[in-house]
């Protein structure tokens, strides 16, 4: 009896990290959100003192000359784009027309059971297996089926159980469990 308790005790352990909810799913197919740490190259056509790369600071905000403080985070590329024309026209230009593209991703980070835990540059299209090996492979003692990651959704930071197939995001936490056996 003593044995069994024991067990179902560090077992019990185990039940910390939940599979990952259905947000985790919807939020790969979902337009990017923009958050801190992404930095972008934004065009305004015909305006080449406007146009150049604009980092998107911790407090979720770009400085944008003329304009002042933009907030990106949680917007879509569009949204932003059309925020800021909104502000050139008030008193700048006339019809701007800005275009936004991400030129570098905010980082994502592998830790636990990996070669080389650390921070290391997102790229759209990466799954967990791609940051894994970025990160310098499995350790010997790595439970190679599974991980766990922590994700901002809407605002939220959840955490859940995937598969080493499923897609990640910029921001991700990854975090490789050590095998039982």
């Amino acid at each position: 009896m003593i044995g069994l308790a024991l067990a179902a005790a560090g077992l019990s352990g185990c039940t910390h990290y939940q599979p990952a909810p259905k947000a985790f799913q919807e939020a790969t197919i979902q337009p990017y959100r923009l958050d801190s740490g992404d930095r972008l190259r934004i065009t305004v056509f015909e305006q080449a003192g406007l146009t150049n790369t604009y980092m998107v600071d911790q407090a979720g905000y770009i400085s944008f000359p003329l304009v002042g403080q933009v907030p990106a985070r949680g917007r879509t590329l569009p949204e932003l784009e059309k925020a800021i024309a909104q502000k050139l026209q008030q008193g700048y230009l006339r019809d701007p027309d800005v275009t936004i593209e991400v030129d570098r991703y905010r980082s994502v980070f592998v830790m636990g059971e990996v070669g080389q835990p650390g921070q290391y540059s997102y790229v759209a299209g990466m799954t967990v297996q791609n940051a894994i090996a970025i990160a310098g492979g499995y350790s010997p003692r790595a439970n190679q089926r599974d991980v766990d990651i922590t994700r901002k959704i809407n605002g939220e930071i959840m955490t859940g159980r995937v598969s080493i197939s499923d897609p990640i995001l910029a921001g991700d936490t990854i975090y490789v469990r050590e095998r039982l056996f």
